[in-house]
């Protein structure tokens, strides 16, 4: 595969698109609202699509440097492609192919969150406004802890009453809860997974401001509500942006010493909070050795891991098809008509990146995975020194998303995959911006 290099010839004027931050941040903002945010996509699309287009008429990349374009559509392909390919012997083949025509309208979108981020200003808008929705969501998230609700939830529960009578949660939906679920609401449980991406915006942005002491308050009070959360693969990928993003600021010393004070505060927690002493004593179960306590630490993903496993076997090609896992799950179960970890009804995914690309890719789909990986990787090796500072934010937020030695929601999944998404055009545009502000990148 080519090379995408980043000489000077290659390098734009700084123009952009000054009104993209504003939309990348509304998509993000309403997160917790699938409709709205899915509009924003869309909308967001059709725009960067005719702004690219009249662009392209008038002679030149201007809008966003050919770098970040190419790269943006490459990444995009790696995860696309794999797709279309597990279309054509899957289960209900027409409509998985009508999922992946429909999953075109992320690229002229990524393309727009590329530009969000492709000079200075528009840079600084758009890590800054990340980086301020996560303290908000780390704020409402801590109020939740103390109060035992969130109030961003509520207020947006008593919209949707509003506007059509019913809530953000079904009716025959339990409430109650064992973990913080913050601005998500009790029906949709993915605070931790969701705060610990993107908390390298919030760490950066504090650490420009604040320096040590920004990065460290920031980092104590997102670390208090990854916990609480509950996610014990947020807590494994919060782990990675302390180390990632630690190191440089304060030194391996003194990061050392914000590991001994977190394990000391998850101690306390332990012994204080049931909900923290409940997923620690489960996660000990894994020393037990019986496969069954094994399973039973891992939340029955043990059990999905193994489906996951025969698919690849029976499938090794292009896989059962992205989003049938659950209907692949029955013939591959490992322990028909047992009640299984996480209650009635099929795995919905492998909860784990490289199995899920595989079962329902093939080796095909992990080929082309690694292959915009690797082009990922060769960018940044590449890249001078300004462009790495520029790009940093987004490129810890993506190692750690796809970090995987870790569990994973599902990265095919309309919400997941849409954050995968737009963290690889954050990347791309960041990385190849059309601006070298060399104050900027030795203040980061």
């Amino acid at each position: 595969m080519a090379s995408i290099t980043n000489s000077p010839a290659d390098r734009v004027p700084e123009t952009g698109w000054r009104w993209a931050p504003a939309w990348v941040l509304a998509f993000v903002a309403l997160w917790p609202a699938p409709g709205y945010a899915e509009a924003v996509l869309v909308v967001g699309a059709l725009i960067a699509m005719y702004m690219l287009i009249r662009a392209r008429f008038r002679g030149g990349t201007r809008l966003l440097s050919g770098q970040a374009w190419a790269l943006t559509t490459l990444m995009f392909a790696a995860y696309w492609v794999p797709r279309l390919v597990s279309t054509f012997d899957t289960f209900d083949p027409l409509r998985s192919l009508l999922d992946a025509a429909t999953d075109l309208r992320h690229l002229p979108f990524l393309w727009l969150v590329a530009a969000a981020v492709a000079n200075a200003e528009n840079r600084r808008k758009t890590f800054a406004g990340l980086g301020i929705i996560v303290l908000v969501w780390v704020a409402d998230a801590l109020l939740q802890a103390m109060t035992g609700n969130s109030p961003i939830f509520n207020m947006i529960d008593h919209a949707k009453h509003a506007i059509d009578g019913r809530g953000m949660c079904p009716a025959e939906a339990s409430l109650v809860v064992d973990r913080l679920s913050g601005f998500l609401g009790p029906c949709n449980l993915k605070l931790g997974q969701v705060v610990a991406s993107l908390s390298p915006f919030l760490l950066y942005e504090a650490a420009r401001r604040f320096r040590a002491t920004g990065w460290l308050v920031a980092a104590a009070g997102v670390g208090m509500v990854i916990v609480l959360a509950g996610s014990r693969a947020s807590w494994i990928t919060y782990g990675l942006v302390l180390l990632l993003s630690g190191w440089r600021l304060l030194g391996w010393k003194r990061l050392l010493g914000v590991f001994a004070f977190g394990a000391v505060a998850l101690a306390l927690l332990t012994v204080s909070v049931p909900q923290v002493r409940e997923r620690i004593e489960r996660t000990t179960l894994v020393l037990a050795g019986d496969h069954r306590d094994v399973d039973s630490a891992l939340s029955g993903r043990g059990r999905i891991w193994s489906a996951a496993t025969c698919m690849i076997k029976e499938h090794p090609f292009n896989g059962v098809g992205v989003r049938r896992f659950r209907l692949a799950f029955p013939s591959c179960d490992p322990l028909p008509g047992q009640r299984a970890e996480w209650g009635e009804g099929p795995a919905l995914h492998a909860h784990q990146i490289v199995l899920e690309i595989l079962s329902e890719t093939g080796f095909l789909g992990l080929i082309l995975w690694l292959a915009g990986a690797a082009q990922a990787w060769r960018a940044w090796r590449y890249a001078d020194p300004e462009a790495r500072a520029h790009a940093r934010p987004a490129m810890y937020a993506l190692v750690v998303t796809v970090f995987p030695f870790n569990t994973h929601l599902a990265f095919y999944s309309t919400f997941w995959g849409g954050l995968t998404l737009m963290l690889f055009a954050l990347y791309a545009g960041s990385l190849y911006a059309t601006d070298r502000d060399r104050s900027a990148a030795k203040a980061a």
